[in-house]
């Protein structure tokens, strides 16, 4: 019997290319400031067709130089600061709030998130759902070699919140390196597929594909209860 659920954060519950929107808009206000700079509108938008035309890993370079702004690795370093420290304007849609208030009542429920800090913590802050959890893990403060797919935050959940494997199930959205680690420990594993979400990619790896698949939040009560 499941007592125990795990919640992964970007693109599980909220559409993480929101944030990447909120992150660009304040870079672009932060670029515009600067002397000879373009409008925070042209800027955003050179920032945004670069990444919706799939730049991911040179988007303020690509962005910079389109627009004829001059910069060099120290203003990068800059730009992927204010980024990662912007406070987001991200709210979470109407039916993940449904669920955690539902589920809040039957199970206990922790987040254990990837991704650098400040930023994962600004974003449960925007999101207004710390309140939520039992325990909260940024796997950044464990180590980056805690990221997933380390077994260790999943180990340490158990510990603190007194839980066994068989008893926890972990919701997330990235087969590539999400469902790993609870694959192997003996987590139940979800895999919520957003309409928007960033990371489609599919594993060759035979323990990477969660157990289930659903495309909606809503239909996680009913796996839950049936497991």
């Amino acid at each position: 019997m499941i007592t125990m659920v795990v919640f992964d954060l970007d693109d599980t519950l909220y559409d993480e290319v929101d944030y990447c929107r909120s992150g660009f808009a304040a870079v672009a206000d932060f670029l515009a400031a600067l002397p000879d700079s373009s409008s925070a509108g042209q800027i955003f938008t050179a920032l945004w067709n670069q990444f919706s035309a799939g730049n991911r890993t040179k988007t303020f370079n690509a962005a910079l130089e389109e627009l004829d702004i001059s910069y060099d690795g120290e203003m990068i370093t800059e730009l992927i600061k204010v980024y990662r420290s912007h406070d987001p304007k991200i709210t979470p849609p109407a039916d993940t709030e449904d669920i955690l208030n539902q589920l809040n009542k039957k199970y206990t429920l922790a987040l254990l998130t990837d991704g650098f800090l400040p930023a994962q913590q600004l974003k449960v802050r925007a999101l207004g759902i710390e309140h939520y959890f039992k325990r909260i893990i940024y796997t950044e403060l464990l180590g980056r070699e805690f990221w997933k797919p380390s077994h260790r935050p999943f180990e340490i959940l158990m510990q603190d919140l007194n839980e066994k494997p068989q008893t926890c199930a972990y919701v997330a959205d990235n087969e590539k390196k999400d469902f790993i680690a609870p694959n192997e420990l003996g987590f139940l594993t979800v895999q919520l597929i957003r309409p928007a979400r960033l990371h489609s990619e599919p594993s060759d790896q035979p323990n990477a594909p969660a157990r289930y698949v659903i495309h909606k939040i809503s239909e996680l009560p009913k796996i839950l209860k049936n497991s």
